[in-house]
């Protein structure tokens, strides 16, 4: 299953927690692939997106924005 992460923007702690860990059990458990779309709706519209993997959420907990 291909599975699209769009947020809202803004400041909400823990969502990159969050969303590492979808993907983390998406891809590690069920072999589902994720796309964040980046901008908003915007993103998704005109197809802003990029690849979500177990590897590109890496030292996301630590990031912010």
């Amino acid at each position: 299953m291909r599975i699209g992460v769009l947020t809202g923007g803004g400041d909400c702690p823990g969502l990159n927690a969050v969303i590492r860990a979808a993907v983390r059990k998406g891809e590690g458990s069920y072999g589902h692939s994720f796309l964040g779309y980046r901008h908003g709706w915007r993103g998704v519209m005109e197809g802003i997106s990029i690849p979500l993997t177990i590897a590109s959420t890496m030292g996301l907990l630590t990031k912010g924005g």
